[in-house]
């Protein structure tokens, strides 16, 4: 099974991803471009995939799709690393930039492209969803 890990800045909060990403996305949605002043390239796992060391802050809010989103982050140093949503419970949401190898996952689509700002280089190799995605359909266990 494939291991990827991962930190804050600080590495006071460390994390490994156990296995595959359901998807992997760049996320256009205004949250996303003040937490990175940008696009934010995520990726979505099973909750029980992710693996977390270390103390968390969280802040919460309604997001543009009327879910509920808590977003952690490390107290010590402000990195945003974690996402997770009450419309999909069961995942959470990975920022691919604070992977100790971040080239290890490439996005597949663009979401929230709506959303992007003029200037936004949006690969147009990748899917593009204007708006929120459907969930990813479920694992089948081998």
């Amino acid at each position: 099974m494939i291991e990827r890990t991962g930190r804050c800045l600080c590495g006071a909060v460390t994390f490994t991803l156990v296995g595959e990403p359901l998807a992997v996305r760049v996320c256009w949605c205004r949250d996303c471009q003040h937490l990175a002043a940008n696009g934010s390239v995520n990726a979505m796992v099973p909750a029980e995939a992710l693996v977390v060391a270390g103390t968390l802050s969280a802040y919460t809010k309604q997001a543009d799709s009327g879910n509920t989103v808590t977003r952690q982050f490390c107290p010590a140093c402000g990195t945003q690393l974690f996402a997770q949503s009450s419309g999909r419970p069961q995942f959470r949401v990975v920022r691919i930039g604070n992977l100790d190898d971040p080239s290890s996952l490439r996005p597949g689509m663009n979401i929230w492209a709506a959303s992007a700002p003029g200037w936004a280089c949006l690969d147009p190799a990748l899917e593009r969803v204007e708006q929120q995605p459907t969930p990813p359909p479920p694992r089948q266990s081998a």
